[in-house]
């Protein structure tokens, strides 16, 4: 009996590289996980060899440390550089990056550090596919832990249509497994409505017990401040929706 392929995981410790080999290995594919965890290392390229061998395609969930744009551009593109260079080494036959809905739209900061990320993945050797996804859940968290000042959380004002990192790896894992889903290189996935992020961390708050206030705050110098609080981070008309709710995924699978 032929055995199951294997896909690799780049970032497979992550907030979604852990859903995706989670979901892989239900399906019953054989997961490869690549992070420093595995004594893998996408940017000085140790390890990638050993983890990419046998591979039948990789997807690319990794992050660096940095939120800013020059040392995000320096993480993704490095790192792409050397999973395309490893992948065309091992015969890998497609390459499935994770990105954010609206970054082709930005004018700064991690967007576009992203979009250096799908550029470089989309010029390599391997053929790649991009997964753009909304924001997830599981970022209202941080997005109130960096806002909480005292009793007061300030969270950027924002539309967005919210969803589960779970829901974005199964269909990551749909793109890196199957002969094809949708038209081009890019495919979007969201959840199921739009949402304003200041009201969804007030419900976080209030789940969580802190901080006593939410407030939706405007900053006048982000140069991506229409795009955040008008249509911008929202998805085309075909992308993939997929629930839950951010108000269901709260009830169901948080935990403190």
């Amino acid at each position: 009996m032929q055995s199951p392929a294997r896909i690799a995981v780049a970032g497979a410790t992550g907030r979604v590289g852990r859903h995706i080999a989670a979901v892989l290995a239900e399906r019953g594919y054989g997961v490869a996980p690549i992070s420093r965890a595995q004594g893998v290392d996408v940017i000085t390229g140790d390890g990638l060899d050993a983890a990419l061998q046998g591979a039948a395609a990789i997807i690319d969930a990794s992050t660096g440390p940095s939120p800013e744009q020059a040392p995000a551009t320096e993480f993704f593109t490095t790192a792409t550089r050397n999973l395309q260079a490893a992948g065309q080494r091992a015969g890998v036959g497609r390459i499935v990056a994770v990105s954010i809905v609206g970054t082709d739209r930005s004018r700064g900061g991690y967007a576009l550090a992203k979009l250096a990320h799908e550029e470089a993945m989309l010029a390599g050797p391997v053929p790649a596919s991009i997964l753009r996804a909304t924001q997830f859940h599981e970022f209202v968290a941080q997005l109130l832990d960096w806002g909480t000042n005292g009793d007061i959380a300030y969270v950027p004002q924002m539309r967005t249509q919210i969803v589960a990192a779970r829901a974005v790896a199964e269909v990551a894992a749909d793109l890196a497994t199957a002969a094809g889903l949708g038209d081009g290189p890019f495919t979007e996935v969201a959840g199921p409505r739009v949402e304003s992020m200041a009201e969804l961390a007030a419900l976080f708050a209030a789940r969580r017990g802190y901080p006593a206030k939410v407030e939706g705050v405007s900053d006048p110098a982000n140069p991506d401040r229409e795009l955040y609080e008008g249509d911008g981070m929202l998805p085309g008309p075909g992308a993939i929706v997929a629930g839950p709710t951010f108000e269901e995924w709260l009830v169901a699978d948080w935990r403190p």
